[in-house]
Formats: C-alpha cells, structure tokens, sequence
C-alpha cells in the first residue's frame, strides 16, 4: 500500500491516520503454521518538526508450534511499529525508510517492523521443558521413565562405588 504524505510534508504537527491489513506471504517462521487473522495495522505518521515519524500497532494471530516441545498454541502478537521517514537514505539504518516523491511504500515499513520484532523462538510457557532427547515424552506433563543417563567418562569410578 502507498501513503500519500504531500499534506503533511511541509506542515509541522499535522498527521494522516492509516489502517490496513497486511498480506501474509513473505512472513514464513518456522514456528508459525498459520496466520488466523491477516496482519493488521492501525496507525499514523506525524510530521515533528520537518521529521516524519511514523507510529502505531500491528496485530495479528498465530496458529503455532512450540520450538521445545512440539504442542500447537495460539499467539496474539502485537508489533509496536516505529519509523522514521527521510528524503535521503544512505541505506544503513533500518528504521530509516525513504521518502518517494510525496508517498511511502507503508507495507515495506510494516513488514520490516513485523519481521525485527518477531522472537527467534515461540515457546508454549517461558518455562517450557522440552522433549526428553531419548523417549521423546514431553517433560511439560511429567518426568519420563529414562532415569539419569550416566556420563560415560566416569564409567570406571562408578567400579569403585560398586566395591
């Protein structure tokens, strides 16, 4: 989608409002199975003193996996989105977008911000245990029969023990 900012350019404190939905193909994560509502954000760019600051919320919900233990959960992620719109860029900060004419190409902000924003790993509980690495049991509903697995190395002092 194209913002058209010419109204605001030139005029400090003014704003134009924006509300769109954002297409999902491009946002792949391996944790994500599935998008249950497409992207959507609410939100303004502000001229500040000759700065375009563009701001507002992207919220979307998930259908996914956990990364420890495997069990589907849903997700409501909520994406703080923050920009700063600038006539020239130099191209090595990605909070700066550029300017085209009087317009910005607001699903390429949108994208970049949803993308920095989303975790490297999506976890059912912060305390998620994860899998046994032998059973496969997830060790969410309980311990596993497996026992402590002996280290290898200490093999021969465990013959002591024995004695």
């Amino acid at each position: 989608m194209r913002l058209n900012l010419s109204r605001i350019i030139e005029i400090p404190g003014e704003s134009v409002s924006f509300e769109t939905e954002l297409e999902t193909e491009g946002l792949e994560f391996p944790a994500v199975r599935a998008y249950l509502t497409k992207p959507h954000a609410v939100g303004r760019v502000v001229n500040e003193a000759g700065v375009l600051r563009l701001e507002g919320t992207l919220t979307a919900e998930l259908d996914c996996v956990c990364d420890r233990c495997g069990t589907p959960i849903t997700r409501t992620k909520q994406t703080p989105l923050h920009a700063t719109i600038v006539e020239e860029d130099d191209g090595e900060n990605p909070e700066l977008f550029l300017l085209e004419g009087t317009e910005i190409d607001l699903d390429e902000i949108l994208v970049t911000n949803f993308v920095l924003d989303m975790e490297s790993k999506l976890l059912c509980r912060e305390d998620c245990q994860g899998l046994c690495h032998r059973c496969g049991k997830n060790l969410n509903l309980g311990p596993c029969g497996c026992g402590k697995e002996k280290d290898p190395r200490l093999a021969v002092l465990e013959q002591l023990l024995d004695k």
